[in-house]
């Protein structure tokens, strides 16, 4: 018989998880996925600026996300369900910008692997990014990397409403509370504990909780480094509008922009840039005045005259090792399985993921993406599957 799967954490990796298992066989009544804020108003998936993309420097990376344009693409045929609305991927690229030769350098070494992994990237030119682009300002870029396919935002909300939706139709029990504890007797999991008292049995128990992600491991004993560190996001509109699509273009500050429908949208990470509470949703706005819009209208000079429309403080569960996923079970403790860490890639990997987790639930391996670099072994031995391409 089916193991009882009990996922802490029902937002995007967990709702992905819970729809990947019913569709690879795990009875739909055999899974519960515990969700402390059913609103979903106040977690990472709520704030998240849903952008894909295939630069990053490690392969694995780079076919993740393959899988997840694929998988947007076929969204609507792989629901099976009529009410479902296509995805739209609005491919405009996304623009790494270099301006010292290690950057640069680091370009071409990524380039080099995204190429390799059947990628679109192009690298380019000041002069052809300025013939492409007229709007930039690039008074000391040396070299760019443009997605030249694939690679923008999409709708996120409505991957992450069908798959939820579609589970609980399937038979998949969605349960309104916070976990308080993990049974662990005998060095394996039994389930969970709710902080109203309920017990929920299970043979494999799942952290899908994001932010809270360490906080749910120290219940079991474990160590996870994952901490929730605040991001920024700006949504404004534009007095002299560009005339074309602005890729996601990332300065060499570390300052992002891009087009976003009609207007335009910008972030960043704080400079004082610590854990906070998973609630700490509050933001420091002086970063736009001081910080953020300089950058942006240095870089694209119509941006000197912009109006904000509006902003909010969204959170990454950061995984200080290496900036990458932690994915697997764990080895010191039957039965518990990590779906952390994410770093920021976490909506446009939740399809590879969920559907790799529920690969080894299902089958006791993976069987399309060989995840196991992402296992939490590594954390156990320190030794880093660095992603450098952080945004």
């Amino acid at each position: 018989m089916s193991e009882r799967v009990v996922i802490v954490g029902g937002a995007i990796m967990g709702s992905s998880l819970a729809w990947w298992l019913t569709e690879l066989g795990h009875p739909p009544d055999r899974i519960t996925v515990v969700e402390r804020d059913p609103t979903y108003a106040a977690c990472a998936t709520a704030f998240t600026n849903s952008c894909i993309r295939q630069q990053f420097g490690n392969p694995l990376n780079v076919a993740i996300s393959q899988f997840g344009v694929r998988f947007l693409r076929e969204f609507r045929e792989r629901m099976g369900d009529d009410r479902v609305p296509p995805i739209h991927l609005h491919a405009f690229g996304y623009l790494y910008l270099a301006a010292d030769a290690a950057k640069a350098a680091q370009l071409r070494q990524a380039h080099a692997v995204q190429v390799a992994a059947g990628a679109g990237t192009r690298l380019m030119t000041p002069e052809e990014m300025a013939a492409r682009w007229p709007f930039y300002d690039l008074d000391g870029i040396l070299l760019g990397s443009h997605g030249t396919r694939d690679e923008g935002y999409f709708d996120g909300t409505t991957m992450f409403d069908w798959w939820r939706r579609i589970a609980r139709q399937r038979g998949v029990t969605y349960l309104d509370g916070a976990v308080a504890g993990i049974d662990t007797r005998g060095g394996r999991v039994g389930g969970v504990t709710l902080a109203d008292g309920r017990a929920l049995p299970a043979g494999i128990v799942v952290n899908a909780a994001g932010t809270r992600g360490a906080e749910v491991a120290r219940m079991a004993g474990l160590d996870l480094p994952v901490e929730p560190r605040k991001r920024y996001t700006w949504v404004f509109d534009a007095e002299r509008p560009l005339g074309q699509d602005l890729p996601l273009t990332i300065d060499p500050s570390g300052v992002h922009v891009r087009t976003d429908g009609a207007l335009y949208m910008a972030g960043c990470t704080p400079a004082l840039d610590p854990a906070v509470d998973p609630d700490d949703f509050a933001g420091e706005w002086d970063l736009w005045e001081e910080h953020v819009w300089p950058i942006i209208a240095t870089r694209v000079p119509a941006f000197e005259r912009i109006r904000v429309k509006r902003s909010w403080v969204g959170h990454y569960d950061l995984n200080v090792l290496d900036a990458n996923a932690i994915v697997g079970p764990h080895s010191e403790l039957d039965g518990f399985v990590i779906l952390n860490g994410f770093s920021g890639h976490g909506l446009q990997q939740s399809p590879a993921m969920g559907r790799g987790v529920a690969e080894w639930i299902t089958t006791g391996g993976y069987r399309t993406l060989d995840l196991s670099p992402f296992a939490p072994d590594r954390i156990l031995r320190q030794e880093p599957f660095p992603e450098l391409a952080v945004i």
